[in-house]
């Protein structure tokens, strides 16, 4: 066990299977959606903003620069396939099925047959309202990554509670 995983007083899930970064650098469950950053295949310095909604499979996809996705039109396109490929390592796909309320058919559900059986609903195309929060909260996440591992707390997560806190 690592000395962050040591000191923290948060529990550390580890990832279903590890993952490349490459591809899906940015995957989350949070706020009603499966939502993340997916890499452009065409253009490297391009990024795409991918969710899809819990329950009602409604999707979003649209670049860092709010432009919308060209292959998204009326059906999933391969940034929220690629999403939902990356959240399934990261996360499980039981885990991943859950939280997006997809009944699986039989047996243990996989990324396609989570896609699949979400696309069978042919769920609408939402707005990319969110698009700027989740980009936000990715690039947050990068900024983290050029911290030196310390055991000491961070200014910006003082926030949390002392678990030594006196009353």
């Amino acid at each position: 066990m690592s000395a962050w995983e040591r000191s923290s007083t948060a529990r550390v899930v580890p990832p279903a299977r590890p993952r490349k970064l490459a591809k899906v650098p940015f995957v989350e469950l949070a706020d009603g959606r499966l939502q993340g950053v997916v890499s452009s295949g065409s253009d490297i310095g391009r990024v795409y903003v991918s969710s899809v909604a819990s329950g009602t499979y409604a999707f979003a996809c649209s670049t860092n620069n709010n432009r919308p996705c060209g292959g998204a039109h009326g059906s999933y396109c391969k940034h929220i396939m690629a999403l939902i490929s990356e959240a399934v390592l990261q996360y499980g796909a039981g885990r991943v099925a859950r939280y997006l309320k997809v009944e699986a058919a039989d047996g243990e559900p996989t990324a396609l047959t989570i896609t699949a059986d979400m696309a069978d609903t042919f769920p609408s195309q939402a707005g990319s309202q969110a698009a700027a929060a989740v980009f936000s909260r990715f690039l947050r996440h990068l900024t983290y990554l050029e911290l030196a591992p310390v055991t000491t707390p961070l200014p910006d997560m003082q926030w949390f509670p002392s678990t030594r806190a006196v009353a």
